[in-house]
């Protein structure tokens, strides 16, 4: 392979060398414009693989490698597995999945710490996990009805399965934002006073003020958090807290997720999430910088870089939690029936 498509030839330590000059990108305002439409797909993995050790950066080749690696992994037809269950759930093939087609050369997404991997979890949030994977009663944080190989199949109400199944939040919406499997768009919005930032993902909308306003009351939670923002030179800084004590702080990658304790980790309202979004010659760079000193033993910092997107962001209609969800709910009451011997109608349950 002698050239990579979409290879972002920078390291991370090459970002803010980039940047555009002050003068080239202003609003009629005067504020760095950020405005517009934002691709952040990328293959990068999260954390660095085990397989590079030390090494924070490769090589063209070397990239070219991984991407090759990666994508052979993502191929496929998640249809024809013995069990019914995961034959459902895995249905879907290549046609639907948008995860781009391109890696940084940086190993991980990762920035700090340094070895590109997440902080070592606390011991309260090892037990937690271990909790969320056994007994997977409400209040459930993953994203989804399964978790380190822990499957509801048979919920006793719609609070029993994942957030992003209930159409309540996107698993990569953010905040943070996060590359995943399809839906990596963001608009941007911008007036003197606020940025509205709106993810493809469950269309959810940001409205961030940039001036001095009201402060919520002690206890008031909310999916997104409630955000601030303000210009430190020609960066947006956002900086959010208040999230629902419903939301995890991190759900750990799906690598981790198929292992032994994987899946959603610590509590929400415990969540200090930092922003930073910056205009450089390749795009729009965005970092963040997530504390929770319940869930890890230190902050971590992501840094991934967004491209100019083509064309329009449309409505993305959850159905899940509109539609598939009674009959989610039917199939388990009917199931329960079966067991118990007796018989039951579903038409109007």
């Amino acid at each position: 392979m002698n050239q990579l498509p979409g290879l972002l030839c920078t390291a991370v330590l090459a970002i803010s060398a980039s940047s555009v000059s002050a003068e080239t990108h202003k609003t009629p305002w005067g504020d760095p414009d950020i405005d517009g439409l934002w691709d952040f797909r990328s293959l990068t993995p999260l954390e660095r693989p085990a397989e590079f050790g030390d090494k924070a950066v490769l090589t063209a080749e070397e990239a070219a490698a991984f991407l090759e690696k990666v994508q052979a992994g993502l191929k496929g037809d998640g249809r024809g597995s013995d069990d019914s269950a995961t034959d459902l759930e895995g249905s879907y093939n290549d046609f639907w999945f948008d995860y781009g087609n391109n890696v940084d050369l940086r190993t991980s997404l990762i920035v700090d710490p340094p070895n590109g991997r997440l902080p070592p979890l606390t011991e309260a949030a090892r037990e937690q996990l271990k909790v969320n994977n056994t007994d997977r009663k409400p209040p459930v944080r993953d994203m989804f009805s399964y978790a380190a190989g822990v499957h509801v199949y048979r919920p006793l109400g719609p609070e029993w399965l994942g957030l992003s199944e209930r159409c309540l939040v996107g698993f990569n919406a953010g905040p943070p934002l996060n590359p995943s499997a399809y839906n990596n768009n963001l608009r941007v919005v911008q007036t003197r006073h606020h940025v509205l930032l709106v993810t493809e993902m469950i269309h959810n909308a940001r409205v961030i003020p940039l001036v001095e306003s009201r402060r919520v009351p002690d206890g008031w939670e909310q999916w997104s958090g409630v955000s601030r923002g303000y210009w430190d030179g020609d960066t947006l800084v956002v900086e959010t807290a208040n999230f629902s004590n419903k939301l995890p702080s991190f759900m750990l990658p799906a690598t981790l997720a198929n292992a032994s304790e994987g899946g959603a980790v610590g509590v929400g309202s415990n969540m200090h999430l930092v922003e930073r979004f910056t205009r450089d010659a390749d795009g729009l760079n965005y970092a963040y910088t997530l504390t929770d000193p319940e869930t890890f033993t230190a902050p971590f910092t992501v840094s991934l870089n967004m491209k100019p997107a083509q064309g329009k962001m449309f409505e993305y209609a959850c159905h899940e939690g509109n539609y598939a969800m009674g009959g989610v709910l039917r199939g388990a009451r009917l199931q329960d029936a079966e067991e118990s011997g007796r018989e039951v109608s579903l038409a109007n349950e």
